[in-house]
């Protein structure tokens, strides 16, 4: 019996030893997220996650919060394992750092940020002008990024719908359908100017960026 209990306390020990909190300071972030939220990107947002080295997925994160000297403020994990952070100067003046409570060690997980639309434009039915008017978003980020230089960013070609079940396969029509949790509609269904709709809500919309 005392043998196994000091199998078990030593098997959870090396579990815990493999998590690992980070601190990255908040103006790492700010730096991201204050290039959108103008007019032209409003529809926009940066999620931040890790993830995993040599794997095709995202770090467990028990936790997150931005710390400063007077207050600490929780951030909301999604299922994906990605968060979001707000965008105030005064946090970025303050020199506030985001404590992150990671699963995993540190050295195995690299920080992901991710362009997608913000949750008003998740939902399951889209009109031509909305569909318009988020691909004109994300021709706006890109163009911005790109400064004088735009003609090497990479050109909007359409817009990706992600669902959160990425075996989902369901035909749509009008469409290729949703494919691997994929709805892609490039810029020449764009051009039709229809709307859609959907079967659920999907998880993010992203843009099919080219090159």
């Amino acid at each position: 019996m005392t043998r196994f209990l000091s199998l078990l306390i030593l098997s959870v020990f090396m579990a815990q030893s493999h998590a690992e909190t980070i601190e990255v300071e908040y103006k790492r972030f700010y730096s991201h997220i204050n290039k959108i939220g103008d007019e032209d990107t409003a529809a926009l947002q940066f999620a931040f996650g890790f993830m995993r080295v040599g794997q095709d997925r995202l770090c467990k994160i028990n936790s997150a919060q931005i710390i400063t000297q007077k207050q600490t403020i929780p951030l909301d994990v999604s299922e994906e394992q990605r968060f979001l952070v707000p965008k105030e100067r005064a946090l970025n003046l303050a020199d506030a750092f985001i404590l992150i409570d990671l699963e995993e060690a540190a050295n195995l997980c690299d920080m992901s940020v991710q362009i997608e639309t913000t949750a008003q434009y998740v939902k399951t039915e889209y009109s031509a002008d909305e569909l318009a008017f988020i691909t004109r978003q994300y021709e706006a980020f890109f163009n911005e990024m790109g400064g004088f230089l735009s003609f090497m960013m990479p050109s909007v070609n359409g817009l990706i719908f992600r669902f959160s079940d990425p075996s989902l396969n369901l035909p749509i029509p009008g469409t290729n359908g949703i494919n691997g949790g994929m709805l892609m509609l490039d810029k020449d269904w764009l051009a039709q100017g229809k709307g859609i709709t959907l079967p659920q809500a999907p998880l993010r919309i992203t843009a099919i960026a080219k090159s």
